[in-house]
């Protein structure tokens, strides 16, 4: 007899995870113990914006191979006080950045971006991967515009948490081992991450320990008393630039001294009822328009159909195409990229939807000993072959994916905050989560255990596997198509979360259900 294997499920279980529900308000993000820093803030009176840093900060102490304090982002505000804005923090090049420090190989590169491939790697790892880190000043800009609470207290969580350590849990192997190979060319990095020259491993049986990340509790502590200009004017900016400059790497105290963030006008579009409130800056946004205009006609009535699935399919290819074209930017869509994403409400109605991100999984997989700050590898963003649109300069902004979004309703009242990490993976995932619940109405625990499919590009479609066989045939008959699982690794689809509030103030968020620390918390 002739045998063939079926094909083989990395995860033969049911993922399931809760949502939060609550009539005050809510902190989602990719780990629970952040969220509940966050809403440690609500609880004491802060506002969203109080919530949304604390939760930040908390993520940079214990969620290195996502974001931290050597990385970049974008957040929604909107309520309260906001009218809709676009927090940017995003990537911007040192001054001195010298294009000609990236010769190419005349190989090509297929990691993150198929670029072509620089000697050495240096754009992809390493010192001279970095670009100028402005998520402190970010985070600053939102709490000093919205919080209420004292700078102190809303770092305080992050910083007993960093004190605490690391959790030195499965989860933990798996990320560090994923960039293992890498770790080990850095000193401070091995020695942190790599201790015996492997990753750390949890106990076989009893409690999860910890481990310390280098230097990061102390400047965390300094930042908390000496307040965030620290990191661009202080010692803590002395300890990054020396450093640097020790390791090769172009940021200097200057690149420090003159990063800003700055607070944009929301793209307000309409759609459907609502009023989407898109991040502004070199985001994900055109695209994000393209496909909203190309799904206009698509069938939002009773559950997402087959149909719907294709068309949509057919939209995301169409307009990713378009991107690659007018936009000069290609990624590679089955890279690590490593991003993350926080969602918060609090009971006055304001929403904060915040996506930060050291690009890919530990950024440049250095950490600088005298700060402990995991350094971003944001000149991987840039083409390194010349006189390209997203060509390597200095003091340029590079296109990014992130695509964090707030949905008003017909009175202008903030009612749906959503976003998502994952790099290219992240517009289809907030596209199809949004449009779940707030076009086909379905509860946010519903809806994010409902199968998506993504599209990365105008060729790339993946299916979660448990989608009907109906809409399987659908998308096969658009072209190829990859059907997979939607597990914790490989990590096929990107990781959105949501926070809804209802017209009767009841709220309800709920984070990705692969990703094992996330959590929503009600305050």
């Amino acid at each position: 007899m002739t045998y063939t294997p079926t094909p083989h499920i990395t995860q033969n279980w049911t993922l399931a995870k809760p949502a939060a529900r609550g009539h005050g308000g809510m902190v989602v993000s990719q780990v629970k113990v952040a969220a509940e820093a966050g809403a440690a803030m609500l609880a004491a009176g802060g506002t969203a914006a109080d919530a949304a840093v604390a939760t930040a900060f908390a993520l940079a102490a214990i969620e290195p191979w996502n974001c931290g304090l050597g990385g970049i982002g974008f957040a929604q505000v909107a309520g309260g006080a906001s009218p809709g804005e676009t927090f940017d923090f995003g990537p911007v090049s040192p001054a001195r950045l010298d294009p000609s420090a990236y010769p190419m190989t005349g190989r090509m590169k297929m990691d993150l971006f198929p670029w072509p491939e620089v000697e050495g790697d240096r754009n992809v790892h390493g010192p001279m991967s970095a670009l100028i880190p402005s998520a402190v000043a970010g985070y600053a800009l939102l709490h000093e515009r919205y919080g209420r609470l004292p700078w102190k207290d809303v770092l305080a969580p992050a910083v007993a948490l960093a004190k605490r350590g690391l959790p030195q849990d499965w989860y933990t192997t798996l990320k560090v081992a994923a960039s293992a190979s890498v770790l080990r060319l850095y000193p401070e990095s091995a020695r942190i991450y790599l201790p015996n020259g492997l990753p750390p491993v949890a106990p076989y049986q009893g409690s999860t320990g910890f481990f310390t990340q280098g230097n990061l509790p102390a400047t965390l502590e300094r930042l908390q008393q000496a307040g965030w200009r620290d990191f661009y004017q202080g010692d803590i900016a002395a300890a990054v630039a020396a450093d640097m400059k020790e390791m090769g790497g172009f940021v200097t105290a200057e690149d420090l001294a003159a990063c800003q963030a700055r607070v944009l006008p929301a793209v307000k579009v309409p759609w459907r009822g609502r009023s989407l409130l898109l991040s502004n800056g070199l985001t994900a946004t055109p695209t994000y328009r393209d496909v909203m205009r190309r799904m206009e006609s698509a069938d939002f009535s009773g559950t997402p159909s087959a149909a719907w699935y294709a068309q949509l399919a057919a939209s995301m290819k169409a307009a990713y195409a378009d991107r690659l074209e007018g936009l000069g930017e290609a990624e590679n869509p089955s890279a690590d990229s490593c991003t993350t994403h926080l969602t918060v409400c609090d009971k006055d109605g304001m929403m904060v939807a915040m996506t930060t991100t050291l690009l890919s999984s530990m950024g440049s997989r250095v950490v600088l000993p005298k700060s402990g700050v995991l350094m971003n590898n944001g000149v991987m963003w840039f083409d390194p072959r010349p006189g390209t649109p997203n060509a390597i300069a200095p003091r340029k902004r590079p296109l990014t994916n992130m695509s964090p979004i707030i949905a008003t309703d017909a009175a202008g009242r903030p009612e749906i905050a959503c976003g998502a990490s994952g790099g290219r993976r992240i517009m289809a995932a907030v596209f199809q989560t949004l449009s779940f619940v707030a076009d086909f109405g379905m509860d946010p625990e519903v809806a994010a255990h409902h199968p998506r499919i993504d599209v990365s590009g105008p060729e790339h479609v993946s299916a979660d596997r448990k989608l009907p066989e109906a809409v399987l045939a659908a998308l096969r008959a658009g072209g190829p198509l990859d059907e997979v699982d939607h597990g914790v690794i490989p990590i096929n689809f990107a990781c959105p979360n949501i926070i809804r509030r209802g017209a009767d103030g009841s709220v309800v968020g709920v984070s990705d259900l692969a990703s094992p620390w996330s959590g929503a918390v009600a305050a």
